[in-house]
């Protein structure tokens, strides 16, 4: 049994929370669950993240990863048709293409194919004027007083 949630009054009483709105939106539609390549997602350090795919049977070549704003694709294409025999087929070579969502300032920095294992490392490096900082507190003497205006008037006898 699948049950939609309908995100609409989060969107009318939010505001800035489209983004997360949206992929929770697209999350809740996906109908069918391809495991193939199947991957692994962890969280390395603090801000450092690792993508591991079995890609057996495909080379660097046959393999392609993109970057786009915040969104990571990972597509495989076998070059060659294999037009041998097979009494029975169990690697899978068909095309495929991974698509991960990433967070803000989340980066791939780099990407490598060893033994039919694919690792994707991933930084997240928040730039310099979001991250939290110190602000001093000025002691009281240091601050410029404002200057007192007198408001006199004039005695006049009546």
């Amino acid at each position: 049994m699948r049950t939609t949630f309908d995100f609409t009054p989060l969107f009318r009483s939010s505001i800035g929370f489209d983004r997360m709105l949206n992929a929770l939106e697209t999350a809740s539609r996906i109908e069918t669950v391809d495991n193939w390549p199947p991957y692994d997602i962890a969280k390395t350090a603090e801000d450092d993240y690792r993508i591991s795919m079995a890609v057996a049977g495909f080379s660097q070549d046959e393999l392609s990863i993109t970057q786009e704003q915040n969104m990571l694709m990972v597509s495989g294409q076998k070059v060659g048709e294999d037009r041998g025999e097979y009494l029975h087929r169990g690697i899978a070579a068909r095309p495929f293409d991974r698509r991960f969502e990433l967070a803000d300032h989340v980066k791939v920095v780099a990407a490598s194919l060893v033994n039919g294992l694919l690792t994707i490392d991933l930084k997240r490096e928040i730039p310099e004027e979001m991250k939290p900082r110190r602000v001093d507190i000025a002691a009281d003497n240091t601050l410029p007083k404002a200057a007192t205006r007198k408001i006199e008037a004039d005695k006049h006898a009546a």
